[in-house]
């Protein structure tokens, strides 16, 4: 039994007219007869009554109708999962981050995705960094990631926020209350830090910080996330430096002071290998670029108002 049988048993069956059931079908009328004898041969009994007037369906005929629709709208169902496979309509994408920028841009893309393309899937790798996610790239772990720029030139990217840094300090501390902070104040003082093997761009731009004002800084704690990081803090561990998204992650105990001197500033993109085949990566990657470009303009909006 072929699809062909089927089609042509439902085409006739709906229409009791082979003549219409043919134009249906875009056939010619006596080879659609011969597939409707053919399928009943097969299933040893007839399926319409015929007379030179009228068709009508037998018994086993009216039996048969609502399996094959089923059978029929179960193929359609399987050509447009694959076709909207192959156009990244549904598939998922495993996206790599960390940090308070990564948190960010990823809660924007989530629902652009969720809104355009419900069938694509986000499979989030949180507590991955920039040396982290360049990694997972190359090897194939993750399709997307939040890299600190300038990234490895094989990679792809979209700048999804510039952020600047700012210092974060326990409730209490002798610094509360600064109009902004010397990098030189700091030598004295125990640090939380984001863990040397996540590759931080936070980390490394904290250090340099640190050699410029002529000391090594004391690492107290290192915290694997944000909110981690940002615990220690407010437990009077240490004091971080941190980019300053990191204020809209709200944290008892944790107050947040300006840097003084030139404005280090950090260009934070989301990666991803271009040679990458993923219908669904290509959509992601789509609606990142508008994404991005809208909230651009919000933002300009916002400034100018």
């Amino acid at each position: 039994m072929e699809l062909r049988h089927l089609d042509a048993f439902l085409a006739v069956a709906e229409e009791l007219h082979f003549g219409r059931a043919a134009e249906k079908l875009h056939v010619a009328q006596s080879p659609l007869s011969q597939t409707v004898r053919a399928l009943e041969r097969e299933l040893g009994t007839d399926l319409f009554i015929r007379t030179t007037r009228s068709v009508q369906l037998t018994d086993a005929g009216t039996a048969l109708m609502e399996p094959v629709r089923m059978i029929r709208a179960q193929l359609n169902v399987i050509h447009s999962v694959a076709r909207s496979s192959k156009t990244g309509e549904i598939g998922s994408v495993r996206i790599g981050f960390g940090g308070a920028s990564g948190y960010q841009a990823l809660s924007r893309l989530a629902r652009s995705i969720a809104d355009a393309h419900p069938g694509v899937e986000l499979v989030l790798r949180p507590q991955l960094y920039s040396g982290e996610v360049i990694d997972a790239l190359a090897d194939g772990s993750i399709d997307m990631g939040i890299v600190g720029l300038p990234a490895p030139p094989h990679l792809a990217t979209v700048t999804v926020s510039e952020e600047t840094l700012i210092l974060a300090v326990p409730a209490g501390h002798r610094l509360v209350g600064a109009s902004e902070v010397d990098a030189t104040d700091l030598r004295h003082e125990r640090f939380v830090f984001y863990p040397a093997e996540h590759g931080s761009v936070v980390r490394e731009t904290t250090l340099a910080l640190c050699a410029d004002a002529d000391f090594a800084p004391t690492i107290a704690h290192e915290a694997p996330d944000p909110y981690s990081l940002l615990a220690m803090v407010g437990a009077g561990v240490g004091i971080a430096v941190v980019v300053a998204s990191t204020q809209q992650l709200r944290m008892d105990g944790v107050h947040y002071l300006p840097l003084a001197g030139p404005t280090r500033v950090l260009r934070i993109a989301m990666a991803w290998n271009p040679a990458n085949p993923s219908p669904a990566l290509a959509v992601a990657v789509d609606v990142l670029r508008t994404s991005v470009e809208e909230h651009r303009s919000q933002v300009v909006a916002r400034d100018r108002g």
